[in-house]
Formats: structure tokens, sequence, C-alpha cells
């Protein structure tokens, strides 16, 4: 089993989906814990409340990543609490449609603040942290929509495909520090933003027909591998995108 005891992990937008279930298996790994939220402070608790019961230490922080002074907030009171950040999962997102024609500035805005300016925040502020201790792992949370385009969601599309740049950008900037950037892409991921779709039964047949191995990804399906890129295992993996979609896009 990968053991994190003594590791501190900082994981944004934990209180659901996949953010929380990546809390869970690096609480399992002996992690210590920040479950970092924006709106929803009780689903947060309640990850908290999971990861303590693991034996692991855990605290949730409010913020919001859009927001940069938010962020330096959330990494000081993380070393502030724990006194180090080894880990940081950069996964907050959103994801909204709209075709071009019809998508208005504010819309594009505010998913480039959150999906593509949040990871920089985390990104920047880890790095400075990272940088005194020499060593440490950043992940970040990518899709296939950032490979191969999707309709009707370019601006999420163009976000996602930012943050894979981004990834590979700091992979050679902060390698000579000890420090890993990989990515996690997954496709389809059965969370709550991505519901309403898959409660359609007509879409979730088109989905599923896409997907090779005829499943849609459970939020520990994409928790698993984050621990991985965490882990020891993956000491000598840097700028990587990971796919995690069941093989709908084999970009490899």
């Amino acid at each position: 089993m990968t053991n994190l005891k003594g590791k501190v992990v900082l994981i944004t937008g934990a209180s659901r989906g996949i953010g929380a279930a990546a809390a869970i298996r690096f609480a399992e790994a002996g992690a210590g814990v920040v479950v970092n939220y924006f709106r929803h402070e009780a689903d947060a608790t309640a990850v908290v409340e999971r990861v303590r019961s693991l034996g692991s230490r855990a605290v949730a922080i409010q913020a919001d990543v859009a927001r940069f002074d938010d962020v330096r907030e959330l990494f000081d009171r993380t070393v502030e609490e724990f006194g180090r950040i080894d880990v940081v999962v950069a996964n907050a997102g959103i994801w909204t449609g709209g075709a071009i024609d019809e998508l208005d500035e504010g819309t594009w805005q505010e998913t480039i603040e959150v999906n593509l300016k949040g990871v920089f925040a985390c990104c920047h502020l880890a790095a400075r942290y990272m940088k005194q201790q020499r060593a440490g792992s950043i992940i970040t949370v990518s899709s296939t929509a950032g490979q191969r385009g999707e309709a009707n969601h370019s601006h999420y599309a163009a976000s996602k495909g930012g943050i894979i740049s981004l990834t590979k950008s700091l992979a050679s900037e902060l390698g000579p520090f000890g420090i890993n950037v990989n990515c996690v892409a997954p496709g389809w991921v059965d969370t709550d933003m991505s519901a309403e779709p898959l409660r359609r039964s007509r879409e979730i047949e088109q989905i599923v027909a896409g997907i090779p191995l005829r499943r849609v990804a459970s939020a520990d399906d994409i928790a698993g591998p984050i621990l991985f890129l965490a882990s020891d295992l993956a000491r000598h993996i840097t700028g990587e995108v990971l796919n995690v979609n069941g093989g709908s896009v084999l970009c490899g």
C-alpha cells in the first residue's frame, strides 16, 4: 500500500466529487489533508470527519480559487496548521455550456478564472513553498475536453487545455528543484457537476457507447491515479498527462 504518512496534501474543490474521493485516498495512505471548499461547507465537514475516522489529520478551509488573495490565505493557513505542504492537487473547477455565438463574456471570464487562473494561483504558491523544501508534487486536473475540444463548451475546453500546457511548462521549470508536476485528464465522471446529462437515458447511452470500457468513471476511479502520481511509485514521472477516460480519447 502507498505510504504517505507524515506528508501533507492540499486539495482544492475537495468537498465533493473527485476532490473528496482524493481526500479519502490520501487519508488511507496516511497523509494529512486540507479540504478546500468554496460553497459546500457541510460537505467539506463530512469529508474532514471521514478523513479523521481513518486516523489522519484534516482541516477544512474555505477559499475561492478564482481570487488570488483567497488562495494565498489557503496556503498560509495550511502551513500554519501543518508546518509544510508536500502535495497540491489543483482540482477545483466548473463546467457550463454555451454555443460560441451565444457565450457571453462573463461566463467565459468566470470559467477561465476558476479553472485556469485558480490552477495558476495554486502552482505559483506551491512552487514558493516547495522550492524551499526542494521537494514536492503538484497534480493538476484537466479533462478530455482540453485534449480534443468539446462542442458548446469551448470556454471549458480552453481552460482545460491551458492547464495541460501549464503543467508541461512547470514540469521543466520546477524539476531541478525536486518538484514533480503532472496532470490527470478524466473523461466522463459520475459527479454532481455532470449529473444532469448522466441522468438522461438517451445521453447516457451515447456517452457509454463512446467509452471502450463501457462505463462512466466514478470519482474514486480518478482519485486513485491522483494518489499514484503523488507517491514514490511516480517519482520519475513529471510533465505527464495521465488519461483516465476508459479509452474514450486515445492520445497517449
